[in-house]
């Protein structure tokens, strides 16, 4: 090689080079366009909770599966943990997908203490998050964050809701009963301040540890007390247990038992003859009986080959949120201020009925009255219209 070619050689490289970086960044907006969103369940697997967990899965999956796969043209990628309902364990689980799956959106959980660890972290890190049940108030209220949003409720709405109804039943005393833990603490307390409302009053509110099961000595006060009314909150497992055990008490004879919806929802196969004509209150019920909802229920059914439920409905929206995100972006999941601006001006056409989101990222929603009738939770009105959470303490 001669001198003058290696000069030559020497400058092509210099000139080319800067070329190809500068190609190569030009590229990049176009593969993060390509490149699939990925998305980061954390739900319960195992434990109380997991048939809920699965349910929101199966909703959200079936969300994707009707647009073909993509969300606003981006494939979707998933990546799951799980949650194990134990809060000691959400910092360490949501840092896995976090950091070392690197998703762009976590949606979770089904536990409000889980819940309320993963947001945290969503809020330091800045990472998108929609939660698809927990209803820990504090999430969309002292803690809110532009980043969190909602597609089910707080534990203050159905509870609220149903205290409402309680004191126009002609109730006058009630006694709650739930785990004690922040869903079920806020729940009692949302059924107190609708209850003591309507002019009622409350003679004693009982707990026993999450996820304990053990009702006997509760049930021999309740029994004791001869309250008008009951109001508990309990779900999955723990609720089966709950409405039998009442029921065997021969409690439900004499005092009337009510709760939100989740004492009811997807347990009532297990609960059987207990269950039979108990009022809850929620924002979802069986037989809506809407294009909306009749199209959702039948695709739901032949897609899993089992009836969808609340959980399956607000998994549902939570992939309508992300998509409604999406298309605010261009499909851009990075351009997180126009996700999140899409996002909170969504208008959901969810199968509970057409809900928007609180300044708090909340649903403003319609709460169902439902009576047990079989093995559905049937509607018997609406007990309160486009019901918005008070969002206490929320600052944005």
């Amino acid at each position: 090689m001669t001198s003058s070619t290696f000069i030559f050689t020497r400058r092509t490289l210099a000139i080319a080079v800067p070329i190809f970086a500068i190609a190569a960044l030009g590229a990049t907006p176009a593969h993060a366009q390509t490149a699939p969103v990925k998305v980061g369940l954390m739900l319960p697997a195992t434990g109380t909770y997991a048939n809920l967990g699965t349910m929101i899965e199966n909703g959200f999956r079936l969300y994707v599966a009707e647009q073909g796969g993509k969300l606003a043209g981006r494939e979707i990628e998933y990546f799951k943990v799980d949650d194990e309902s134990e809060p000691s364990k959400a910092t360490e689980n949501v840092n896995k997908l976090i950091k070392r799956d690197q998703v762009d959106v976590l949606v979770g959980t089904v536990h409000s203490g889980v819940a309320l660890g993963m947001a945290k972290v969503a809020r330091e890190t800045g990472t998108l998050m929609i939660v698809p049940n927990a209803g820990a108030d504090v999430i969309t209220g002292a803690i809110c964050a532009k980043n969190i949003f909602r597609t089910s409720f707080t534990n203050w709405q159905p509870a609220y809701a149903m205290g409402k109804v309680a004191a126009e039943r002609g109730h006058k005393n009630a006694i709650t009963i739930t785990w004690n833990y922040a869903a079920g603490l806020e729940s009692a307390k949302g059924f107190v301040e609708g209850f003591e409302k309507g002019g009622g009053k409350i003679a004693q509110n009982l707990t026993l540890p999450f996820p304990n099961v053990e009702f006997q000595a509760l049930l021999t006060q309740i029994a004791a007390q001869k309250p008008d009314a009951v109001f508990a909150f309990f779900a999955g497992g723990g609720a089966v247990k709950f409405v039998k055990d009442y029921a065997a008490a021969g409690l439900n004879k004499t005092i009337p038992l009510y709760g939100p919806g989740f004492l009811t929802d997807g347990t009532l196969e297990a609960q059987g003859a207990a269950a039979q004509g108990m009022l809850t209150t929620l924002h979802y019920a069986d037989n809506l009986n809407t294009p909306r909802d009749n199209a959702f229920r039948l695709n739901f059914a032949k897609t899993y080959k089992v009836n969808a439920d609340v959980y399956a409905v607000q998994g549902y929206d939570a992939a309508q949120l992300l998509a409604a995100g999406l298309k605010a972006a261009g499909g851009d999941i990075k351009n997180q201020d126009k996700v999140i601006a899409g996002m909170s001006s969504a208008q959901i056409d969810s199968p509970r009925g057409k809900f928007s989101l609180s300044t708090a990222h909340n649903p403003i929603q319609d709460i169902y009255l439902r009576e047990v009738k079989g093995k559905n939770n049937e509607s018997r009105g609406i007990a309160m219209k486009a019901l918005a959470d008070p969002a206490k303490g929320c600052k944005m």
